[in-house]
């Protein structure tokens, strides 16, 4: 109940009083963590569950899987699974769900694949977490197979199912196919079309540049006052350089919730892609003065079965100085190879230099650093960000993969970005 109600002081305060604590009571504490986002306390009590003998069930098992997944705790996640297969424990397809979740959102998309194809008990969950799997990794045509096979078998699709599909044609920029779906929704496969659906096919259309019609098909979704929907044209705008429609679409977003950072920051970015530097300084202190403050940038990397967590300007790591070496080494090399530091609006007044040391404290570039320091040459590197990843971060990493010769994976807010001799899978439109 406390966990439930996010007030995690007091499921703790509760689960520390309780003199007979079962497996139950150990999985509620477990989920409670999960509930509240705290994923890595979380893990720290399945350790010290096993280090007291108690056994796990299904329910800890899969509660566990859900926080692997959160921080990509791939070396994690691979031991849950084995004990699973030891236990003895059921594995339907509940449990096969969340298996593909876990590896696809901790970066193995091909041992996500292996579960799937390696279980005989499907449903339309399983299916689905497939498909939603492909679709984050930008694997649209892969996606779109496995749904097909989905239908051939005869199992129900449901809304979710075309959330997948709709987000599979967005990342992959498949419009002919993500209009096809969308006109077959309700008369073929009798799915009524939401909110998520018409949001996602809003996504498809700003990313090829088609920002009149999404915009025509905001005003005919359901609802057309759905901030989210008018956040997703702003962004495409700020890709696509359209000032003139930007403002008016970030006018709508404003105002209906003028509290949502989001707004100003892609109304401020598309200002300064376009050197408009007064107008984006203008809307940032806007936000300041409104009080509305950015979620604070998080990246998580495991290492030596161990979750490290940074988050941006962090210095309290034991290592930061020699994560900041390595940075600074890193930047004089980029430097050569050609990289410039992106101007964005809190960076266009500093110099060069002063551009190149604040981008080094961005949470996903200290999680690299860390990373490369930390594991053998040549070895992949994954981490995760709870936002998207920033502009100049996202040309840093490229430039950074084929300096070290590593593939880095980096799963933001939105997918996965695979970097690799200097390029990203996300074709540099997320």
């Amino acid at each position: 109940m406390y966990g439930k109600c996010d007030s995690i002081e007091d499921a703790c305060r509760t689960f520390n009083s309780a003199h007979s604590r079962g497996v139950v009571c150990w999985n509620a504490m477990i989920q409670a963590f999960v509930k509240c986002g705290l994923m890595e306390e979380a893990l720290e009590l399945y350790q010290e569950m096993h280090s007291l003998e108690i056994d796990p069930d299904i329910v800890t098992y899969t509660c566990i899987l859900n926080a692997c997944a959160s921080v990509a705790a791939l070396e994690e996640g691979r031991r849950v699974h084995a004990k699973i297969i030891q236990s003895g424990c059921k594995v339907d397809a509940f449990v096969v769900s969340c298996l593909i979740d876990m590896y696809s959102k901790s970066g193995s998309i091909e041992d996500a694949y292996r579960v799937f194809i390696s279980s005989c008990n499907h449903d339309c969950v399983s299916w689905t977490a497939m498909i939603g799997a492909f679709a984050m990794h930008g694997r649209g045509k892969e996606a779109i197979q496995t749904f097909n096979q989905m239908c051939r078998e005869c199992v129900q699709v449901n809304d979710v199912t075309f959330v997948c599909i709709f987000s599979a044609c967005s990342h992959a920029c498949l419009v002919n196919e993500g209009h096809y779906y969308f006109e077959c929704l309700n008369p073929v496969y009798g799915v009524s079309a939401t909110v998520e659906h018409f949001i996602c096919m809003i996504d498809l259309l700003g990313r090829v540049g088609y920002l009149v019609e999404a915009e025509s098909m905001i005003k005919n979704m359901p609802c057309d006052h759905n901030v989210t929907a008018w956040s997703a044209l702003l962004a495409a705008c700020r890709t696509h350089g359209n000032v003139e429609m930007g403002e008016r679409i970030a006018e709508r977003a404003l105002k209906l919730n003028p509290d949502c950072a989001s707004g100003y920051v892609l109304l401020s970015n598309l200002y300064a892609g376009a050197g408009m530097w007064e107008r984006g300084d203008r809307v940032h202190q806007l936000r300041i003065n409104r009080q509305v403050h950015k979620q604070p940038g998080c990246s998580w990397i495991e290492m030596h079965d161990h979750i490290q967590r940074f988050s941006s300007n962090d210095r309290s790591h034991p290592q930061i100085y020699q994560i900041h070496a390595e940075l600074k080494s890193l930047s004089a090399e980029m430097k050569k190879a050609g990289y410039l530091p992106e101007r964005g609006v809190n960076m266009h007044a500093l110099e060069d230099k002063d551009k190149e040391v604040s981008s080094y404290y961005h949470s996903e570039r200290l999680a690299i650093g860390f990373g490369l320091i930390s594991s053998p040459p040549g070895n992949p590197l994954c981490i995760v960000k709870n936002l998207r990843v920033c502009v100049d971060c996202h040309t840093s990493i490229k430039f950074i993969s084929k300096i070290v010769e590593r593939v880095m994976v980096v799963r933001d807010a939105r997918r996965f970005h695979r970097f690799e001799n200097g390029s990203c899978s996300c074709g540099d439109y997320w």
